[in-house]
């Protein structure tokens, strides 16, 4: 929908959203709405976008929204951006006021659909964007659920073992073989239960001051921060996995981005501001600078390690044929698949390294429980 028309647009409010607005207290601030899920805010765009795209204004497409939602912050929020709409200002803009829940690649490219008058298909373009993003974390958090399941429960009865079983063995032990006798595997298994069932405060104070320590590390010691990030990419099985994300989110967002009109060095930048990896980061500034002086993307990516050669083949075709945005979308494609096979080959993997490892945890509490119980045995027959 052009600009021109959204301003002029004056649509009554609904006789259900007004009811609604005024009993849930729709003009709160942000402060203490509580969390948007992605979810919701995908839902929210998709439903946007069709209306939009059916012809019905925007300040009544998003009544109508506010109208079906439940109580909560987006229906706040979503009140409070009809509100500013209906009075004159862009959507965008409205959108702005709320940063938390739209962020800056959802603004931007929302502004530049206003600019370019194809609002509806800048918003599919976005909901089609942020279901791919969900889809992938879904996809993660589905294969993560039987490992963590495992763990759980193992460390359940590991801490059992150690704080109702291992405690009694101890005192039998002792009574028939004395402390000096024990093997040193016992002694050890002992010394841990002893640590876990009597110094168990001391989790309490030395796990905050670890996690306060590695947060300060990162905030006062920028090197430490980029030491993180490129550990992370060098570890075992998820190394790979949070590279290839890495590379499927950037190019997903670069080339929908400048397929909606943002500029490159404005799609970088918000890039840059929503990437949580500094190597990433790195390799973004290397572009950036390419660009503004004047040269190409696709050498620095090639440079920045992180960009595969084929990756970094393809966007300099695109760059040469004048279809970059395509070509990074046709890699976020690729790369959404590999990053559904690289999941499952890594929790594939995982599985039998759990077990392998309860495995030794169990081998290690019987042989140091069976060492003393066969020394007595010895005993009693000599």
């Amino acid at each position: 929908m052009p600009k021109k028309l959204q301003r002029n647009v004056k649509v009554a409010r609904p006789q259900a959203a007004a009811t609604s607005a005024a009993a849930d207290g729709q003009k709160k601030p942000l402060f203490g709405l509580g969390r948007v899920g992605a979810a919701a805010l995908t839902q929210f765009t998709t439903q946007l976008a069709t209306l939009l795209e059916a012809g019905i204004p925007v300040v009544r497409s998003l009544y109508i929204l506010e109208g079906q939602m439940k109580p909560g912050a987006l229906k706040r929020i979503i009140a409070g951006v009809a509100e500013d709409v209906e009075g004159g200002t862009p959507l965008s803009e409205a959108l702005e006021k709320y940063p938390k829940v739209f962020d800056r690649l959802y603004t931007n490219m929302i502004r530049a659909g206003e600019a370019g008058g194809i609002q509806e298909t800048i918003l599919e373009r976005l909901a089609d964007f942020m279901e791919k993003s969900e889809q992938i974390k879904a996809k993660v958090k589905g294969a993560l659920a039987y490992p963590i399941a495992v763990v759980v429960i193992a460390g359940l009865v590991i801490a059992g073992v150690m704080i109702f079983v291992v405690p009694e063995f101890k005192n039998i032990f002792q009574q028939l073989l004395g402390k000096k006798d024990l093997p040193p595997l016992t002694q050890s298994l002992i010394a841990i239960s002893y640590f876990i069932v009597e110094k168990w405060w001391v989790w309490f104070l030395v796990v905050p001051a670890l996690v306060f320590l590695h947060i300060l590390m990162v905030q006062r010691i920028p090197g430490y921060h980029l030491w993180r990030d490129r550990t992370r990419l060098k570890f075992p099985l998820f190394g790979l996995l949070i590279r290839k994300t890495l590379v499927a989110r950037f190019s997903r967002t670069f080339g929908t981005l400048i397929e909606s009109g943002v500029p490159h060095l404005e799609a970088l930048q918000i890039i840059k501001a929503s990437v949580r990896n500094v190597v990433m980061e790195n390799a973004v500034d290397g572009i950036v600078a390419s660009i503004r002086e004047g040269e190409g993307i696709a050498q620095p990516m090639g440079q920045s390690g992180i960009f595969d050669d084929i990756i970094v083949n393809m966007v300099d075709v695109g760059e040469q044929t004048g279809e970059l945005d395509r070509m990074l979308v046709r890699i976020a494609d690729r790369y959404d698949i590999e990053v559904d096979r690289t999941v499952d080959i890594v929790f594939k993997m995982l599985e039998p390294i759990i077990i392998v490892i309860l495995a030794v945890f169990v081998g290690y509490v019987v042989f140091a429980l069976l060492q003393p119980m066969m020394s007595l045995m010895q005993n009693l027959k000599g």
